[in-house]
């Protein structure tokens, strides 16, 4: 069996790859290699940005630098393949609004020419979606409590409203074109019968993940607590995820594989893997014994002051759950930073920590 990772080098497309090439997979990592959103984090090096790569080599993974906008290249790479993971993407509210063409090509022409791929080769796909389809109508619903919101019902459904701002947000082109790559998805699979699914994830975090302030914000700040450097949550920080670690993300991808049954499916932690922005500051500051220097900036146009999953639409079309929960998994989090150090600059020392 031969799969084909589009972001295979990304932080989650390189735990898609390490799992399928575990089962035995001839595994093919797609990626352009773009440096664009680590440059962003403070400490993106060239080190940094072929980790991945020179890790998923080491297990036998073939390391295709290509582009998804680029459909010939796509369909020839993923000929002769037999499922089509498809994480690649401009993951990041701020850039989409920043630089709408660059989210626009990558997320819905990108999705576009890997539906197409699969239709191509006669295989099934599963795409990388995001719960910010969803909006920040939710922000509306939400109520304090010591060191969250919550809200009632708790958890959000995929049948619940999309692409709606709501009172107290606005719309982004990430907003736009990760429904549009959902749209697309539902279309091939009504029109065409591809067998092809969208996750929508939430709060993925894990080893190998360069989080920065625009996205990834558990690795940001636990990466930040590693290295000294102040923390900077936008909001209150009472705004809540249910998290999910990188294995538990990967899986959702081997699950639908053995039992792809099209649709839209949310993909996160769900109410047991709830946790709060302060709350996991605190956690990363407990686990290393060593307290972050939390400043606090204006709540940013678009985010998500909430959101949990209702996953039992997942569970019951592939039989995924996550498994990992938030004290084991941060705690693997910061040992794969501790491990590596060197990669963040070489004057770094864990002498405070632990």
């Amino acid at each position: 069996m031969k799969i084909l990772v589009t972001g295979g080098c990304g932080f989650l497309g390189s735990h898609v790859c390490e799992l399928f090439r575990a089962e035995g997979w001839e595994v093919i990592a797609y990626d352009n290699m773009t440096k664009h959103e680590l440059l962003r984090t403070g400490f993106g090096s060239s080190a940094v940005r072929d980790y991945n790569a020179n890790a998923l080599r080491s297990m036998g993974v073939q390391v295709a630098v290509a582009d998804v906008r680029n459909r010939e290249q796509l369909l020839d790479h993923a000929s002769g393949c037999d499922f089509i993971a498809h994480t690649a993407a401009q993951p990041a509210m701020t850039i989409s609004w920043e630089d709408p063409d660059l989210d626009f090509t990558t997320n819905v022409v990108g999705t576009f020419n890997v539906l197409t791929s699969a239709r191509q080769h006669g295989v099934p796909v599963a795409s990388c979606s995001s719960v910010h389809v969803y909006g920040p109508w939710i922000n509306d619903t939400l109520e304090e409590a010591g060191t969250r919101f919550v809200r009632q019902p708790v958890a959000i459904r995929e049948s619940d409203p999309i692409m709606n701002g709501g009172h107290s947000g606005r719309l982004s082109p990430l907003h736009a074109s990760k429904a549009s790559g959902e749209f697309y998805t539902t279309a091939f699979a009504d029109m065409f019968g591809l067998k092809a699914a969208s996750f929508r994830y939430t709060g993925i975090y894990g080893p190998r993940q360069f989080g920065g302030e625009d996205h990834g914000w558990v690795a940001n700040f636990a990466l930040r607590n590693f290295l000294g450097w102040p923390t900077t949550i936008f909001g209150t920080g009472k705004q809540l995820r249910d998290i999910l670690y990188a294995t538990d993300a990967a899986a959702a991808f081997l699950a639908y594989q053995r039992n792809p049954v099209p649709g839209t499916y949310n993909i996160g932690g769900g109410p047991p893997n709830m946790i709060s922005l302060v709350e996991c500051v605190d956690l990363i500051g407990r686990i290393r014994n060593q307290r972050s220097d939390v400043k606090f900036g204006p709540v940013r146009d678009g985010d998500l002051s909430y959101f949990v999953c209702d996953i039992e639409r997942a569970r019951s079309a592939f039989g995924w759950q996550p498994r990992v929960q938030p004290e084991e998994g941060v705690g693997k989090l910061i040992q794969w930073i501790e491990a590596n150090g060197s990669l963040f600059g070489e004057s770094v020392s864990v002498s405070s920590a632990r």
